[in-house]
């Protein structure tokens, strides 16, 4: 009688089973994430696993991409993102399935997950309000102080194609109604110092420089500088001040770089057992250390870097799956106030 290859073996691998060789495992991770730093988080999975891990990495969207171009073929079996906007479009291509898990579902709090388990934070990326010391001496202290009027011709602020002003928007809405965020916007563009142009490191940098007095950004960005030479930032880092948004109502606005199972992958078990591992000590203090963002992981040791900017109180009012779910309406509420 000839074999079945109904289950998930190859011929390789069954031809092995009757030798009664050991079959290799491996987790194949299309990552957007450019951190060498990652690598010991994988080799220390290798190392307690014997499961090794193959990476390609590109950018978010090419990667998704690739997962609808391979569909059922992809080798890949787990992807990761930078922030929930890339894997929000992971999810609305269909290349990503539910994971159940009581590791990551009693690591991570369920704010950071999504409600249908689609994908799960790694990390957290808080967005917050910087301003020039010497010339701010009552900085806004909320995200809709930055629309009031006494800001006019002050604010730099990355364009509406940023994925994290999209997602800050998008917590706008889930907030205040489209109405509401659609005001805060248009002040937005109102209070705007210039044009929106480069990275969050070019708005500090306009801080700095005198171009704007309050600025919106990522908060490892300006911490960057306290760990290197960052050009236009270093050298006036000791006058730029920070205020944590929101303390007083629902806190502050938190992406997350993220994880998911895709859809077609071929090494499942794997692929859980990598996702779990993500979530553990050890990696959630290799994400906290090496890029100044803060762990996922209620209670996860956090990086010295980040202990300069004081505890905070981040929004658990608002999931993050809300990021995505508002993502087509903020982007419209963009184009419809000018926000370039």
């Amino acid at each position: 009688m000839r074999p079945s290859f109904q289950s998930s073996l190859t011929l390789a691998a069954f031809i092995a089973v009757l030798s009664g060789q050991a079959i290799a495992q491996e987790v194949n991770v299309y990552s957007s994430r450019h951190y060498d730093s990652d690598a010991a988080i994988y080799e220390k999975f290798t190392e307690e696993t014997g499961i090794t891990v193959n990476r390609i990495e590109a950018k978010a969207d090419e990667l998704i991409a690739r997962l609808e171009a391979e569909g059922d073929n992809s080798p890949a079996d787990v992807l990761l993102t930078v922030d929930v906007g890339r894997i929000a479009r992971a999810e609305e291509a269909g290349v990503l399935q539910p994971v159940t898990s009581d590791v990551i579902a009693e690591r991570v709090p369920a704010h950071l997950r999504h409600p249908g388990n689609l994908w799960f934070g790694l990390s957290q990326r808080a967005r917050i309000i910087f301003y020039a010391k010497d010339r701010v001496e009552n900085p806004p202290q909320t995200y809709e102080d930055l629309a009031k009027p006494e800001w006019q011709g002050k604010v730099c602020i990355r364009s509406s194609s940023n994925i994290y002003n999209q997602s800050l928007l998008a917590s706008l809405i889930a907030t205040h109604g489209e109405e509401g965020a659609k005001d805060w916007a248009a002040s937005i563009v109102d209070n705007m110092a210039r044009p929106p142009q480069g990275g969050d490191t070019d708005q500090l940098r306009g801080l700095v420089s005198g171009e704007c007095d309050v600025v919106v950004a990522n908060h490892y960005y300006f911490l960057r500088a306290f760990d290197k030479d960052v050009k236009g930032l270093t050298d006036g880092v000791e006058n730029v001040g920070w205020v944590w948004p929101n303390q007083d109502d629902r806190g502050v606005h938190v992406n997350l770089a993220t994880a998911a199972m895709t859809k077609a992958s071929p090494n499942s078990e794997e692929a859980i057992q990598l996702l779990e591992f993500l979530t553990s000590d050890y990696a959630q203090q290799i994400f906290a250390n090496n890029n100044n963002e803060y762990p996922a992981v209620t209670g996860a040791t956090g990086d010295e870097d980040t202990e300069r900017l004081g505890e905070y109180k981040p929004d658990t009012t608002t999931n993050t799956a809300a990021f995505s779910e508002n993502a087509k309406a903020a982007q419209a509420i963009f184009n419809q106030v000018g926000w370039d």
